[in-house]
């Protein structure tokens, strides 16, 4: 699965100010927040975009690492280029070598005419690998000579073409863990994480949730000419509610209720998650909706008591009933 984008054609708006220009903190790019942590991944895009760094993105599903590639492209001085996206999982293993550095005509069965692969198409450019732990390992080795080398030879050729890419990387899984158990080669990560971005998930982005569940409900209104808004206990159950799916999820869980609902208001009843329903947790308690897996409820847990306790590690560590060096593991895999 892949797609390019040039500037000229894309259809999304196009912000290229600087962090020092910007007005309105609620966006930068195509992102969307004016959390803490936002704002500290806007100054870290902002300075990377300048660069010709290689960006490895890592975080948790919906949590708009395409998006975060997009404004990086279009910060940059590669803007007026292509950018092209690959799922480096979606792509079959015995196709993958074709599809990214092309084929010449003949080179196997089907193989009626030369075709480019996406690196020539990102030439000048942008190339986004989404998932890339999900890449084959000999994909991998092949992939880290040509990021080294800036050169390659389409399958069934025999001369070598040169390309001038930037390329972006992002991965859902922790990096020490995919090298460890081999879906990411180490030399691999070192060259793709020159430059390493953290991305936040949404429950760690304090009042971002109803900033972007109004900014949703706003593009739909202006979509289809309609002024409907949230009630107030609807937006309880938001701020309420963890967002395991992040803004994927809650942007899915507001069209789905704008669908649903008839009147002026987006009601807390056509709100489609069970989950949402669920009491707002009192003070000191947590609230976990069944079926959470076991890391996430672990991963709350710990977060959630290091902070009861103001970061002191050792009172965390007796209150959880674990040992410090548990602790201070679990923390760093967080």
């Amino acid at each position: 699965m892949s797609s390019i984008c040039k500037r000229g054609g894309s259809t999304r708006p196009q912000q290229k100010r600087s962090m020092a220009d910007r007005k309105d903190r609620k966006s930068f790019g195509l992102l969307y927040g004016a959390s803490p942590a936002m704002e500290s991944l806007y100054r870290q895009i902002a300075r990377v975009a300048r660069t010709e760094a290689a960006v490895l993105l890592v975080g948790e599903s919906g949590t708009g690492k395409d998006l975060i590639a997009r404004t990086i492209h279009e910060q940059s001085k590669r803007a007026e280029a292509h950018f092209v996206a690959i799922n480096s999982g979606a792509i079959a293993p015995h196709l993958i070598e074709a599809a990214l550095f092309g084929h010449e005509k003949g080179s196997f069965t089907g193989a009626m005419r030369q075709q480019l692969g996406y690196f020539e198409h990102a030439s000048g450019g942008t190339l986004f690998l989404d998932e890339i732990t999900e890449m084959p390992a000999d994909m991998q080795v092949r992939l880290l000579r040509v990021l080294e080398s800036g050169r390659f030879s389409r399958v069934g050729g025999d001369r070598e073409v040169g390309v001038d890419v930037r390329v972006i990387a992002a991965t859902n899984r922790d990096l020490e863990t995919a090298v460890r158990e081999r879906n990411l080669r180490a030399d691999l990560m070192y060259r793709l994480a020159v430059f390493p971005i953290g991305v936040p998930p949404l429950r760690e982005r304090s009042g971002d949730v109803e900033l972007l569940a109004r900014h949703f409900l706003a593009m739909l209104n202006a979509a289809s000419g309609q002024s409907k808004v949230f009630s107030r206990h609807a937006l309880e159950l938001i701020r309420s509610y963890s967002w395991p799916g992040n803004v994927r999820e809650l942007k899915n869980v507001v069209q789905r209720a704008y669908i649903l609902c008839p009147q002026t208001l987006v009601l807390e009843e056509t709100m489609p998650h069970h989950a949402l329903r669920k009491p707002a947790a009192r003070e000191g308690h947590l609230n976990f909706c069944i079926g959470m897996p076991l890391a996430d409820a672990q991963r709350q847990a710990i977060l959630a008591t290091l902070k009861h306790y103001q970061g002191n590690k050792r009172l965390t560590a007796e209150a959880l009933g674990v040992s410090l060096k548990t602790l201070y593991n679990r923390l760093k895999e967080y």
